[in-house]
C-alpha cells in the first residue's frame, strides 16, 4: 500500500519535556502511530534528539523535529510503498545526509519509520513482531521471549542523592512463563520498599519508577538491598538474577573514574578490579553494562575477557552497526544492549541485532531513563530478534505497558521465556 499522509505532533514524555509522535495513513485509510523516546543519559554517539532551543520547555520542545517530518520527509515518502521499509528508511537517512543525523533529527526520522512500520503491519493484518520477521527476512525460526530486567534502584543521572551508578535490576529468569516472571519481579520490587523501611531509608523514586534511596554509604549497598528484597519476597537467587548498569561514562572525566559515594578516583584498570571484586562477592550478577567509559576502548577487551558473565556495550555501541563492529573486532563485549533512538531507524536497528545474533552476542532491548513513552515498539522488536532481556523499570504507565505488552505477546504465541538459558542464541 502507498503511503497517503504523514503527520506529525509534539506530545510530553515521561520526563515532563516534550517527544513527538507520528501518525502514518495509507491509501486504504488503514494508519499506524508511533512515539519516540529519548535518554536523560545518552551516550555521545547516538543519533542526535533534535530539540528546538530558546525558552520554550527550557529548549527542549520539539517542534523543529515536527516540522522536518511535516514539510521535509511528508513530501518525499508521499506515495511510496509501506512495505518497502529498507528503502523508505534509506531514503530519510540520504534526505539527512549526517552521520548522527543531526539535520533531520534522529528523533525525527525514528518517528516516521516506526509509524511507517505499524502502518505497513496493520494493513497486512499482522503484530508488529510478526511483520519485522516478515519484512526484514529475519533467519529465526521459533519464538523464544525475553525475561524482564527491571531497574529497581536507581542513581546517578537518573536520581538525586542515590548513588554514583546509574541502574540496579532484577532478573528473573526461572523461565516457566513470562507471566510468572513478570509477577516475581514485580513482588521483589514491592519487597524493596519493604526493605527501605526497615532499613529507615526513604522509598523515592527516580525518571524510571525505581527508587532512589538517598542516605546509601556506598554504591554497593543497593546489591544488599536486593539480595534482601529477593528473600523477603520468597524468591532465591537461583530465579532471580541481579543486573548492573553503572553507566560509567557518567562519573568519567580527566582519565578517571570518580565514585563521589566512596571518594575514590580510579584509573580503568582499578575499575576493572572495582567490579570484578562485585563479581566475587555477589555470584547472582549475571549481566554488567557499560563498566567502563563509552570510548576506553583498550580496556573493555580485559574486563570482557575476564569476566564469567555477558559484559554488555550500550554507550560503547549505540546501536551502531559499525561501532558494534568494532568491538566485536576488538572482542570489546559479549552482549548489546539495543535501543531504537540510539541509531535513529528501524533497519538500521535489525541491522544490528542480526549483526550481534552473526557473532553470538546476546542482546538486550531497552527503554530510555528521561523522556520514554506508551510506545511499546520495543517490545515487539525484542520479541522479533529473540532478546534475551527487556530492561523496562516496573512502574509508572509508560513503563509497565511495556510488560502489559510482553505478556500479551506471551498469550498470543504460547512461547516460553529465555529462562536460564540466556545466554544461547535462540
Amino acid at each position: 500500500m502507498k503511503i497517503k499522509s504523514i503527520v506529525a505532533r509534539e506530545i510530553i514524555s515521561s520526563g515532563s519535556t516534550p517527544s513527538l509522535e507520528v501518525k502514518v495513513t495509507l491509501n486504504n485509510g488503514v494508519f499506524g502511530k508511533a512515539s519516540v523516546p529519548f535518554g536523560a543519559s545518552a551516550g555521545i554517539h547516538e543519533a542526535k534528539v533534535l530539540f528546538d532551543g530558546g525558552k520554550r520547555y527550557n529548549g527542549r520542545g520539539m517542534l523543529r523535529a515536527v516540522n522536518n517530518i511535516n514539510k521535509v520527509l511528508a513530501p518525499k515518502l508521499k506515495n511510496k510503498d509501506a512495505y518497502d521499509q529498507v528503502a523508505i528508511d534509506q531514503l530519510m537517512i540520504t534526505q539527512d545526509g549526517t552521520e548522527s543525523k543531526k539535520k533531520l533529527g534522529g528523533n525525527a526520522i525514528l518517528g516516521v519509520s516506526l509509524a511507517v512500520a505499524r502502518a505497513a503491519a496493520n494493513a497486512r493484518n499482522l503484530p508488529l513482531y510478526k511483520y519485522i520477521r516478515r519484512v526484514f527476512k529475519l533467519p529465526i525460526k521459533k519464538y523464544v521471549l525475553p525475561n524482564p530486567q527491571m531497574v529497581v534502584i536507581e542513581g546517578g543521572k537518573h536520581a538525586d542523592n542515590s548513588t554514583d551508578f546509574q541502574e540496579y535490576m532484577v532478573a528473573p529468569i526461572k523461565g516457566n512463563s513470562i507471566k510468572e516472571e513478570v509477577q516475581a519481579g514485580i513482588e521483589v520490587y514491592l519487597a524493596l520498599k519493604k526493605v527501605l523501611k526497615e532499613k529507615k531509608l526513604d522509598s523515592n523514586v527516580g525518571n524510571e519508577g525505581a527508587y532512589a534511596p538517598s542516605g546509601l554509604k556506598t554504591n554497593e549497598a543497593p546489591l544488599k538491598l536486593i539480595q534482601a528484597a529477593i528473600k523477603k519476597a520468597g524468591y532465591s537467587k537461583k530465579d532471580i538474577g541481579i543486573a548492573l548498569d553503572p553507566a560509567t561514562s557518567e562519573v568519567f572525566s580527566n582519565g578517571k573514574y570518580h565514585l563521589k559515594k566512596e571518594k575514590k578516583k580510579l584509573d580503568s584498570k582499578g575499575m576493572i578490579a572495582y567490579f570484578q571484586n562485585w563479581l566475587k562477592k555477589y555470584p547472582e550478577i549475571i549481566t554488567l553494562e557499560d563498566p567502563l567509559h563509552e570510548d576506553d576502548w583498550a580496556f573493555w577487551p580485559e574486563i570482557t575477557k575476564t569476566s564469567n558473565i555477558p559484559i554488555v556495550g550500550d554507550d560503547l555501541t549505540v546501536t551502531n552497526p559499525k561501532r558494534l563492529q568494532h568491538a566485536i573486532d576488538t572482542k570489546s563485549i559479549s552482549a548489546i544492549l539495543i535501543k531504537l533512538n540510539q541509531i535513529g531507524t528501524l533497519t538500521e536497528t535489525i541491522q544490528t541485532c542480526m549483526l550481534a545474533r552473526s557473532n553470538n552476542l546476546m542482546t538486550i532491548v531497552s527503554h530510555r531513563g528521561g523522556g520514554e513513552t506508551n510506545d511499546t515498539s520495543m517490545v515487539d522488536l525484542a520479541v522479533a530478534v529473540n532478546a534475551a532481556f527487556i530492561k523496562v523499570g516496573p512502574s509508572r504507565g509508560e513503563r509497565v505497558c511495556k510488560y502489559n505488552r510482553l505478556m500479551e505477546i506471551a498469550d498470543e504465541l504460547k512461547a516460553k521465556p529465555a529462562g536460564k538459558n540466556f545466554r544461547k542464541i535462540q
